[in-house]
């Protein structure tokens, strides 16, 4: 087996051969007695499975995206698995912090509007911010929130402080902090325990004049519930860059919803991803070749 040769497939990217012929190894095709493999297509699970089975060979593979979900049942098969988790923290918490901005100050009423209307605003300085997940995203958006004096939390697996929010609780105590929140945001891995963790129990919870802000997976959130909260008030407006279903299609009632405003996947760009993706292939084909530390692997008892 050659230990300097990296696969790229199922589709050649000239940045992600860049990246790793500049950490010092030789970017093939897949072929028999290459061990590594950098993956650039999240729309095919099957086909990976499949190249993953026609070559036990394989110690790595890189995936190309921060959510696994896709490829849950493939990531306990026997090679290493990397993914981009971190790599677009800071684009997609950027986003996030938009959003929530957005919303307190009514942007998505006031770009519609065609007289002038109440003055209104909720700052999100000294708001209570919880944030669902305690990965890249959320580390990148603490940094970000810090400037506002928000009051943070972190809702998270690990009872572990995340450094930077003000307190980090355990999953089990979502209910108990919902209450609190003026904004809360959505930036876990999406896993069976926190797939539609945004319902209508859970939005009951929350204060009538708090915000939602979900950028991590659309299926963390059940629309339907969404959108009859929003209409009956139970919250006071919602943005989403990530839908159940995606994208969302033309005509579907969440569009003409006025409290909610939508994104179409733009936390990062296919620009962003391109170049942070290099980044992180690079490192870890370093890290492949003993020169440096893994970045982003996955657990396969955790799932992301």
């Amino acid at each position: 087996m050659s230990s300097n040769k990296v696969a790229i497939a199922p589709h050649w990217v000239s940045s992600v051969a860049t990246a790793i012929e500049n950490a010092g190894a030789v970017a093939v095709n897949m072929a028999e007695d290459v061990t590594a493999l950098i993956w650039t297509d999240y729309t095919q699970p099957a086909l990976l499975e499949k190249t993953i089975k026609d070559n036990p060979q394989l110690e790595w593979v890189q995936l190309p995206y921060a959510g696994v979900d896709a490829f849950a049942h493939i990531i306990q098969m026997a090679p290493q698995f990397t993914s981009a988790k971190g790599a677009y923290a800071e684009p997609v918490a950027e986003h996030a912090l938009a959003l929530c901005l957005a919303l307190g100050r009514a942007i998505p009423e006031r770009v519609r509007a065609k007289s002038w209307g109440g003055r209104f605003a909720v700052s999100l300085y000294d708001s209570n911010v919880v944030i669902i997940g305690g990965g890249g995203i959320t580390t990148s958006l603490l940094e970000q929130l810090a400037p506002f004096r928000a009051k943070t939390t972190v809702v998270r697996n690990s009872a572990e402080a995340l450094s930077g929010a003000t307190r980090t609780v355990q999953f089990e105590k979502l209910d108990s902090v919902l209450p609190e929140a003026d904004f809360v945001v959505v930036a876990a891995a999406l896993t069976a325990e926190t797939q539609g963790v945004i319902n209508s129990r859970t939005l009951a919870l929350m204060k009538p004049s708090s915000y939602l802000i979900n950028v991590a997976r659309g299926k963390h959130v059940v629309l339907p519930d969404l959108l009859a909260a929003l209409k009956a008030g139970v919250i006071a407006g919602a943005a989403l860059d990530v839908t159940d279903p995606e994208p969302l299609p033309t005509g579907h009632p969440g569009w003409d919803e006025p409290k909610l405003l939508i994104t179409p996947h733009t936390a990062d760009t296919p620009e962003q991803v391109d170049r942070l993706f290099a980044t992180r292939v690079e490192l870890n084909t370093k890290a492949f070749l003993g020169a440096g530390p893994w970045v982003g692997q996955v657990s396969k008892t955790l799932g992301y």
